[in-house]
């Protein structure tokens, strides 16, 4: 193997010395593509001998192998008005949101809570609080992960669109509020869990109210409570 070696480096001497006569000859740059390129400069905050992109011990895309852009921090375009000040910072939560394909049933979840929103056509007839036939099994899958989260609150908000009055939505979701409540309320039979039970009308919707798509989605009922140790 030795003897291939140096049999290989020799045959290789005549093409660098016609690549360096050439160079002396027109004064342009020229690149033999089998030269081994030179190593490339470590990344910025980067120690010398550290890993980079190229270590197959790293999973691609671990490393950056581009130079960030430099930033002016006396550029006017970054600079706060005068008297103003940052708000406060705020840790937001994250909510995971799963929806039925027609949006009849919504599932909101935080690290901390849980809503149920039923949409008032799978649980009532038209501007009406008696729950259907259907309804009640609807009502026990939230039942169910009550059971499982055991929260010492629940509240059962219900809602309206922006059709009729005012105060004829607020009328008809709280009624329809009460609805639910009494059927989870049954189906627990637990004196340690209390209930706050409101209704908001046409208040806080969750959709459009010019479409009837969107109006369907805001006539609803939810039902929230907070889970783990914050139950």
């Amino acid at each position: 193997m030795g003897g291939i070696a140096r049999r290989r480096t020799t045959a290789r001497r005549p093409a660098a010395v016609s690549l360096a006569v050439a160079v002396l000859l027109t004064g342009f740059p020229l690149y033999a593509a089998s030269a081994a390129p030179a190593a490339a400069p470590a990344a910025p905050g980067t120690a010398p001998g550290a890993a980079t992109e190229d270590d197959p011990n790293l999973p691609p895309g671990s490393q950056t192998a581009y130079t960030p852009p430099e930033i002016d921090g006396d550029d006017p375009g970054l600079r706060m008005r005068d008297g103003a000040t940052l708000a406060q910072s705020r840790v937001l939560d994250i909510v995971s949101i799963v929806e039925t394909e027609g949006g009849e049933e919504r599932r909101e979840e935080t690290p901390t809570s849980l809503k149920f929103a039923l949409q008032a056509e799978v649980l009532f007839g038209k501007d009406s609080a008696r729950l259907t036939p259907q309804a009640n099994s609807r009502i026990a899958a939230i039942v169910t992960e009550i059971g499982k989260n055991r929260p010492r609150k629940v509240r059962v908000f219900g809602f309206t669109d922006n059709l009729g009055t005012y105060q004829h939505g607020r009328t008809l979701s709280k009624k329809r509020a009460v609805a639910v409540h009494g059927v989870l309320s049954g189906e627990l039979n637990d004196p340690g869990v209390s209930y706050e039970v409101r209704g908001y009308s046409e208040d806080y919707p969750i959709a459009d109210n010019a479409t009837e798509e969107g109006r369907r989605k805001n006539r609803r009922v939810e039902v929230s409570f907070p889970t783990g140790s914050a139950g």
